[in-house]
């Protein structure tokens, strides 16, 4: 079992993957499936997101790092993770804002962080 399979024990989870930020490919998945999410398309967009984000970071000259970006839908809510270890990866999960807890959702994902070996 990978370590992304452990992201399906999170409440309310759709989908997650281990995304490669150089690239925007998708190293690893678990869930999403036909009709619920294409990771695909979730690995290559959301890489464009954290490019950009650090590139404003970086126009803003804030000398910092982005411990995790939370985007908030009306039914979903989508939390990007920057491994600490290599910022050139992330994790993306996407859970159902009904059956989710947030602050719970954060700590999961940081723990299963510290369990990958890239």
């Amino acid at each position: 079992m990978s370590i992304i399979a452990e992201t399906a024990s999170i409440s309310g989870f759709i989908g997650a993957c281990l995304v490669d930020t150089d690239t925007g490919l998708m190293l690893a998945s678990e869930g999403g499936g036909k009709g619920k999410l294409d990771l695909d398309a979730a690995a290559a967009m959301n890489t464009a997101f954290v490019k950009a984000k650090r590139q404003a970071m970086q126009v803003l000259q804030l000398d910092t790092y982005i411990e995790d970006i939370l985007i908030t839908l009306g039914n979903q809510i989508h939390l990007i993770r920057p491994l600490e270890k290599n910022p050139t990866m992330f994790i993306y999960v996407a859970l159902n804002r009904t059956d989710a807890n947030l602050g719970m959702a954060r700590i999961q994902l940081k723990t299963i962080e510290s369990k990958l070996e890239i």
